[in-house]
């Protein structure tokens, strides 16, 4: 821990990963919230799982094509929003099993993704890094993406607040009400894609659904109200992103899998602490 605060003061590539951790947390907690009280975190996996395909597709044109301009990241968006839109779509109009057309676009994503990247140079090491993360290879304009999206996702999920809330737990009603639940639905995942690129860099694609409901899923034990949910789950979220670089720097552990440990970690402490405390307060 000594090691990891004196190389944090002068060590630049650490205080990027560390801003990142950091500003993604953000978007972590709001979003993740509004997934654990929605349900929706095997959608979420979906999408995740999806970026693979943009992201070697992006990787694939910046190296051998030479679009220089065109980052993995930039990739990850665009499938991260197809997906949600498609998902939800499916999910609200047509008459196919949504778990297939998940299952789908999962595996389709997943070998897309791998396909382009195996036309790639540097293919093993790319794979491991967008599948598990390597918060420290994060550029600075990987940085200034992240931090883009993550105001935008702040803004609009603390803006339709209320909208989001009704969609989330009483989606009927709402529709009663006048809320168009179609279109703040897809609203709503389309912000849940772009927090999940934004946790990409963090954590990866697979350990990525981890980041996303953890946090929200151990505030909600202390915590009823949505947005107190949301406050919580951002600082359980950004201790749990020091914590993983934190603890991982001196062994030179992988961040993101040090990362969800610590939040698997917490969790099972709260889940244990609760079914121990809750026994004693009835007698």
């Amino acid at each position: 821990m000594i090691e990891f605060v004196e190389a944090l003061t002068h060590n630049r590539i650490l205080q990027h990963a560390l801003f990142v951790g950091i500003i993604a947390s953000i978007a972590c907690g709001v979003m993740g919230s509004y997934v654990v009280a929605r349900r929706i975190s095997y959608i979420a996996g979906g999408i995740a799982h999806c970026t693979l395909g943009g992201m070697g597709v992006a990787r694939y044109l910046n190296r051998a094509q030479g679009w220089t301009w065109l980052e993995p990241l930039h990739g990850a968006v665009v499938a991260a929003l197809l997906a949600a839109i498609i998902i939800g779509y499916v999910s609200l109009r047509a008459r196919q099993r949504e778990d297939t057309v998940i299952s789908a676009l999962w595996a389709s994503g997943m070998a897309i993704g791998i396909l382009f990247i195996a036309r790639t140079p540097g293919y093993g090491e790319d794979l491991m890094s967008y599948l598990f993360g390597n918060i420290l290879l994060v550029s600075t304009g990987d940085l200034y993406l992240v931090a883009v999206l993550d105001v935008v996702v702040l803004a609009l999920g603390l803006i339709f607040y209320n909208r989001f809330l009704a969609v989330c737990y009483d989606a009927e009603f709402a529709r009663l009400r006048g809320v168009n639940v179609e279109f703040y639905y897809l609203l709503l995942l389309s912000l849940v894609a772009l927090t999940v690129v934004v946790l990409v860099t963090v954590v990866g694609l697979v350990l990525v659904i981890a980041l996303l409901t953890l946090p929200a899923a151990i505030a909600s034990h202390f915590v009823a109200r949505l947005w107190m949910v949301m406050v919580l789950a951002v600082l359980f979220s950004m201790m749990a992103t020091v914590a993983g670089l934190a603890l991982s720097y001196s062994p030179q552990l992988p961040p993101g899998a040090t990362t969800i440990a610590v939040c698997a970690g917490a969790y099972l402490i709260t889940i244990l602490a609760k079914r121990i405390i809750a026994p004693r307060k009835r007698t």
